[in-house]
């Protein structure tokens, strides 16, 4: 497997359940560090129980769509493998870089992808894109909106759709029923709590502007960091809730847990958002699954894959609705009964389709289906 996001130790978790079929031999290829901007973030430390983890430090590190790994051929070559997965998207040269290797080699490959919006690519990239959706033995698509996608640009091999990563329930476990308060205070406020990169289109400034009007006592927990926060920081003040929300910054991915536990409702009221020529919408919402295996209640927009993703767990306003994104927080925060039932729900949703087990059964049948295929 090759995988740039396997820096983070909470992602590897998938690898040692993959590992942990009888009859899988694995090895994983990963970064030392992921560059953003000026940023390092470090591979993070953990367990690799049951996997060969080999670390090498791509060319062109932080370049999403123009890194490769130097050593993957002659690693590929050592290894002999009866599957490379690459854990990237088709358009980039990693993809390509690692799918040349394996066909060398005489593995079949597989792909992931996030793509859930219809785009064409320029030279070389859709050069790369064509090769590999004409060469590759399967895919792997985090939404049906992405495998659509696929199909729509002529991909017509195995096809298969499963979220890129789990969570560890373990990990993301529930808080005892004991600390879930059933009334609000000044001194024990409703603590809505956001999850992720501070970005514009997160719709984080339409989470103030609910905030605004919202009764009782509460306070808004914002844990990440990112370009929007100064603006972000500006409109509270100046909408005059500066001092209920409070900015987390970044924290190590072991300590999310814990600030989930914390929260009594957690938010992603992410937009469809363009600017330029460049179009985003949610590709799936990580910090929902997070949690709902915390059994934290859940509110989300309905921009991409959060209404799929939550489904009956969690509430859903339309996105950028300031005045349902307000009624949604006004009723978990008067009615704890919803809390309780919202957050059993969202548990027990992970537990079915979003643990790192469960990803892990489903891409091993995606690995025997390739292998028997001619």
């Amino acid at each position: 497997m090759v995988s740039k996001a396997c820096y983070v130790a909470a992602y590897r978790k998938k690898l040692e359940e993959l590992a942990s079929f009888p009859d899988m031999e694995l090895t994983l290829l990963t970064p030392p560090f992921w560059r953003t901007g000026d940023r390092k973030a470090f591979l993070e430390a953990g367990n690799s129980q049951g996997y060969r983890m080999v670390v090498e430090n791509p060319v062109r590190n932080g370049d999403f769509h123009l890194h490769f790994y130097r050593g993957l051929p002659a690693l590929v070559e050592s290894l002999r493998p009866d599957i490379v997965h690459i854990d990237e998207e088709p358009y980039d040269f990693v993809t390509f870089h690692a799918f040349r290797a394996a066909r060398k080699a005489g593995a079949k490959t597989i792909f992931f992808t996030w793509q859930n919006i219809e785009r064409s690519f320029p030279p070389p990239f859709s050069w790369f894109e064509h090769r590999i959706l004409k060469g590759v033995h399967g895919a792997l698509a985090g939404s049906q909106d992405a495998a659509d996608i696929l199909r729509n640009k002529g991909y017509s091999r195995p096809l298969y759709v499963i979220p890129q990563f789990g969570i560890d329930p373990d990990l993301f476990f529930a808080r005892d029923a004991k600390e879930i308060p059933e009334t609000f205070t000044p001194e024990h406020p409703f603590r809505i709590g956001f999850s992720g990169r501070l970005v514009e289109e997160k719709g984080l400034l339409a989470l103030l502007h609910a905030l605004v009007g919202l009764r009782g006592a509460w306070e808004l927990r914002l844990v990440g960091d990112g370009p929007f926060r100064a603006p972000l920081e500006d409109e509270a003040r100046s909408l005059g809730i500066a001092d209920r929300v409070h900015f987390l910054g970044g924290v190590p991915s072991n300590q999310v847990p814990e600030q989930l536990r914390s929260m009594d409702v957690l938010v992603n009221p992410s937009l469809t958002w363009q600017q330029g020529k460049t179009l985003w919408k949610e590709q799936f919402g990580r910090s929902l699954i997070e949690a709902m295996a915390c059994q934290v209640p859940v509110v989300g927009s309905d921009s991409g894959e959060i209404p799929n993703v939550v489904a009956d767990a969690g509430l859903i306003a339309p996105e950028g609705d300031v005045v349902a994104l307000r009624a949604h927080l006004q009723s978990l925060m008067d009615y704890p009964g919803l809390r309780r039932s919202l957050g059993e729900r969202g548990r027990q949703r992970v537990l079915q389709h979003y643990t790192q087990r469960r990803i892990a059964e489903q891409t091993y049948a995606c690995y025997q289906q390739l292998l028997d295929a001619p």
